[in-house]
């Protein structure tokens, strides 16, 4: 296998997807050499070494090729490594690599956030992996930056036609997570009742731990029609502790169907069941129906908005049995190329056999993040305000409180293995309360691991 190892000439000038570099033939008396072992060559320009590579490629030699992309990749200049990078990209999808595909997308853009191409590029594979929330998030991101006319209308087309098309696909995260409240207990030691003061046991307050976080998600999509789809949905999301008792896992199961509504709109109905297992046993289960409409705002933003209902009963405590009722719409913006905002309102009303475990709440939450080189960092503000239906014995008060929350953290692609990079966040919660039981401040870590790209 031919090894490239010759450095670019300084000066070349390229773009990623533009052509050829333009760096000239090496200077009169410098000539290309092969090493003694004949597994090396040196002298060469950047052109000379993109036009091997391009007629390794056309020969099937792709091996040789991604040597050759690969020590370009490592140039000093910015726009030869760029180059190789673009079209190392472009024949990882020619061979269906397409994590490996979007790690050299995602590399160019960590220094050329600018470069509209290589975002379209990215969405493109995006699409093919089933993600397809984070390809229009790359679309919006490159029109955010200003495209010249002619490409703006060629990335209007591929957002009116973007579609997933994978019958197959999943996410999933894993995380260390540190917490000083993993039950988001009070910390007082009694209570005030109508009776009589209420001490609580060591179980019932307050407990700090390191657990192991897990979530992820399946699906498979069946074509319909060329604008229908059937998708069911798995998805589960656990917390687990030394000590089980505070173990903490839910998951849903859903069937569900895509619409694609003109060349703007999507509507997606679904319906199923969601469980929730608390320290090992079970805790509630809910059937769920619900209704999620994507509404494209031009070219920067879009709307998410959904509607659901569902029917919980729970095995610990049936006076909480009732409906739940939830409607929320987030805007979502991008901002330039490098980052963007989202803002979400949301309502809940739950009722419930017993009026003290009925309530109504309602907030918003501010999103924003951005990419600064190799790292995207992200931060959040929650307010949310809940109210009880009447007073819930043996409490003297009704329940009336605040909830807020407030949080960053940071993905790290300076270190990538095998797709997936370090992600840290860190949140601090207040739930301000005039029911001591539910009066309590929470501090939790993620150090987890997350899709590179």
């Amino acid at each position: 296998m031919l090894l490239a190892c010759a450095s670019a000439q300084a000066g070349a000038q390229t773009a990623p997807g533009d052509g050829q570099p333009t760096s000239p033939p090496p200077p009169p008396g410098q000539t290309p050499t092969l090493s003694s072992d004949g597994r090396s060559l040196s002298g060469l320009s950047a052109a000379q070494l993109f036009d091997i590579a391009d007629q390794a490629r056309a020969a099937g030699h792709n091996q040789d090729a991604e040597a050759i992309f690969k020590a370009l990749s490592a140039d000093p200049a910015i726009e030869i490594r760029s180059e190789a990078r673009f079209r190392l990209g472009l024949m990882y999808v020619d061979e269906k690599r397409l994590t490996d595909a979007a790690l050299a997308f995602r590399a160019i853009l960590d220094e050329q956030p600018q470069a509209a191409r290589v975002r379209l590029e990215l969405a493109r594979v995006l699409t093919a992996m089933g993600d397809e929330s984070g390809a229009r998030a790359q679309l919006r991101q490159a029109q955010a930056s200003g495209l010249p006319p002619e490409v703006a209308v060629v990335v209007d087309r591929f957002q009116a036609a973007l579609r997933s098309t994978k019958t197959f696909g999943g996410n999933f995260e894993a995380a260390l997570a540190p917490d000083s409240n993993i039950n988001r207990a009070t910390s007082a030691q009694t209570l005030d009742t109508v009776i009589a003061p209420l001490t609580l046991s060591d179980a019932a307050r307050q407990q700090s731990g390191i657990g192991g976080h897990f979530s992820g998600q399946v699906f498979l999509r069946e074509r319909l029609t060329s604008r229908l789809s059937l998708v069911p949905r798995l998805s589960g999301d656990g917390v687990f502790y030394k000590d089980s008792q505070f173990d903490d896992l839910s998951g849903s199961a859903q069937l569900g169907l895509e619409w694609q509504a003109g060349t703007r709109d999507r509507f997606q109905p679904s319906a199923g069941v969601t469980w929730r297992d608390y320290g090992g046993h079970p805790y509630a289960r809910t059937l769920t129906s619900d209704l999620q409409w994507l509404h494209s705002l031009g070219r920067r933003a879009q709307l998410n908005t959904t509607f659901s209902f569902g029917s919980s009963s729970y095995s610990v405590n049936a006076l909480q049995n009732g409906n739940l009722y939830s409607l929320g719409t987030t805007l979502e913006r991008a901002l330039g190329a490098r980052g963007g905002i989202a803002v979400t309102l949301s309502g809940l009303r739950q009722t419930a056999a017993d009026r003290g475990y009925a309530t109504a709440s309602g907030g918003g939450t501010l999103l924003g993040w951005r990419d600064m080189g190799k790292t995207t960092l992200f931060a959040h503000v929650t307010a949310r305000r809940l109210e009880s239906d009447a007073q819930l014995f043996p409490f003297t008060d009704r329940r009336k409180e605040w909830f807020l929350q407030a949080g960053l953290g940071g993905t790290f692609r300076q270190i990538e293995i095998a797709g997936f990079s370090p992600v840290v966040r860190v949140a601090y919660e207040r739930n301000i309360s005039t029911v001591g039981i539910y009066d309590y401040h929470r501090v939790n870590v993620d150090f987890g691991i997350a899709r590179a790209f």
